[in-house]
């Protein structure tokens, strides 16, 4: 499913669909220290029930199900859905699954004692999600929104691997990251109190394979390019790697959460 967002990407359509086999294989990547962000908070614990927006293929679900909290994942893509829903049956675990736009979730009011955003939030209609959000969550509910960006400004490789993208999708925004807190816009401050909010870096290793696959799932490549221009960057990007990365190695990272609770 194209999505085509103005103020991203110069309204380039893109479609996590296309890269869902690679989130699969290669976007399983953050550290425990990441998930240990919301743990520590009694977020997403034994006795919760936990919507995750923007679930892609069920990473956050899946990697703390051992918690046992309840959890649903939700995402626009059927792609990523359908995805998702392999990977918790080979793992043997009871997640419900559902491809919905955010903004039109089915469940009932007051569903969930959490709700995790996680590297989505910056696609989605805020005027309407906000008060959507705030009617699905229990009395006291909290919402969490993480994101984990590589840091290319202090990474050579990282901007390496950036500057390539940028060369063959020259209107992609997703490339110039630095540290900063998660953005909440001003849409969530009638329904919610700005609870708790962390910054932390993250070394997070990676292969030649690994990388090239993460960079290929990425919006700016193999959810936008065609055939013959993704074919052309497969071949730069392998060649770039060869040359200026070892076989192991890690790209620095910055991690952010930003926790909301629902206003009583």
């Amino acid at each position: 499913m194209d999505i085509q967002l103005h103020d991203i990407d110069g309204g380039t359509p893109f479609d996590f669909g296309k890269t869902s086999a690679d989130y699969a294989k290669y976007r399983d990547i953050y550290p425990p220290r990441f998930y240990e962000a919301l743990t520590a908070r009694g977020l997403c614990v034994h006795g919760q029930h936990v919507l995750d927006l923007g679930t892609g293929t069920g990473v956050l679900p899946r990697f703390l199900y051992h918690t046992g909290a309840e959890f649903v994942g939700t995402d626009i893509s059927s792609e990523q859905i359908s995805e998702a829903k392999r990977l918790a049956a080979e793992q043997q675990m009871q997640i419900t699954f559902l491809a919905s736009p955010a903004e039109a979730l089915p469940f009932p009011e007051g569903s969930f004692d959490v709700i995790t955003a996680c590297q989505c939030f910056w696609y989605f209609d805020h005027a309407a999600i906000a008060p959507k959000l705030a009617s699905l969550l229990k009395p006291g509910g909290r919402l969490a929104v993480l994101q984990m960006n590589w840091l290319p400004y202090e990474d050579a490789l990282a901007q390496a691997s950036e500057n390539l993208v940028l060369q063959f999708n020259p209107g992609w925004t997703g490339a110039g990251n630095r540290r900063a807190p998660v953005w909440i816009p001003e849409d969530y401050d009638a329904y919610f109190d700005r609870e708790d909010a962390e910054q932390f870096d993250l070394q997070v290793p990676f292969t030649r394979e690994s990388w090239h696959g993460r960079m290929r799932a990425c919006r700016g490549v193999g959810a936008s390019l065609t055939g013959e221009k993704l074919a052309e960057w497969e071949q730069a990007h392998t060649a770039l790697l060869m040359q200026k990365a070892p076989a192991e190695f890690t790209i620095l990272h910055e991690a952010a959460i930003a926790v909301l609770r629902k206003k009583q």
